[in-house]
């Protein structure tokens, strides 16, 4: 039997760890994009991803797994960009972005948790290539949301779909032949 939480936090230790070091050399200069921005840098790498599970051959040497992770981190950027206040410093200490970092995993964890109860780890019996299309169709979904300024009349909003996208991108990982062995 799988241990779902196991594996989840196994994942997002990877992505934290790379989260951490990017914010160490990098700081907080992706406090500067606007959340369209972000949502188009995670449908670049899904997109890539796409192409190479269709192509199934990498010209620039990054590989599927790192996309998925960057895709967990963007996510996770993308949730911090819409809750950070508007007079939220630039620069942020690691500490601050680590423990946040933290919180918003914790929140898409639980999501999952939940509606994992509901649909009884059906995520085990899909195709990793579906998380890649899910991804893309919650991209879609984001990017029309925030093209009406926000506003909808039936649908979650930009942060669930954020969260979905970041489950979704655990899954595969978890799925992901070779990826446990590296984390």
């Amino acid at each position: 039997m799988a241990n779902t939480a196991a594996e989840y936090e196994g994942v997002i230790k990877v992505c934290r760890e790379l989260f951490v070091k990017k914010t160490r050399d990098y700081g907080t200069a992706w406090r500067i994009l606007r959340p369209e921005s972000i949502t188009d840098q995670i449908f670049i790498k899904a997109q890539r991803i796409r192409t190479l599970e269709e192509k199934k051959v990498s010209k620039v040497g990054d590989d599927i797994i790192g996309e998925y992770i960057g895709i967990i981190n963007y996510c996770v950027l993308a949730i911090l960009q819409l809750e950070l206040p508007s007079d939220a410093p630039m620069e942020m200490p690691v500490d601050d972005v680590s423990s946040l970092f933290d919180d918003k995993v914790h929140e898409a964890m639980e999501l999952m948790f939940a509606k994992n109860h509901d649909y009884g780890e059906a995520w085990r019996d899909m195709r990793i290539s579906s998380f890649t299309d899910l991804i893309l169709m919650k991209i879609l979904r984001v990017k029309q949301i925030e093209d009406n300024k926000g506003q909808t009349l039936a649908s979650e909003g930009v942060k669930a779909n954020y969260q979905d996208m970041l489950n979704y991108a655990v899954f595969a990982l978890i799925k992901s032949p070779g990826f446990l062995a590296i984390s």
